[in-house]
């Protein structure tokens, strides 16, 4: 049974060599560089309804390969 999501969770991820912070919240996500406030947002709702439209060129299907190695889940 999964856990429910009741407050952001802040992740650490390096893309290029450079820092990014990670928030995975109840509305959705963010990306962001470390230290700065500005970065992408998508919201669940729209990840459901569009499939991701909103997000950069080059998004991968569920389960395709990812740079460094690991599977996207």
């Amino acid at each position: 049974m999964s856990t429910k999501l009741t407050h952001e969770i802040r992740r650490e991820i390096t893309i290029d060599g450079e820092p990014f912070t990670v928030i995975i919240s109840p509305h959705g996500l963010r990306l962001s560089r470390k230290r700065f406030r500005s970065g992408r947002e998508l919201t669940w709702e729209a990840l459901w309804r569009e499939g991701g439209a909103e997000m950069a060129n080059g998004s991968r299907p569920t389960g395709s390969p990812v740079p460094g190695g690991a599977a996207s889940v």
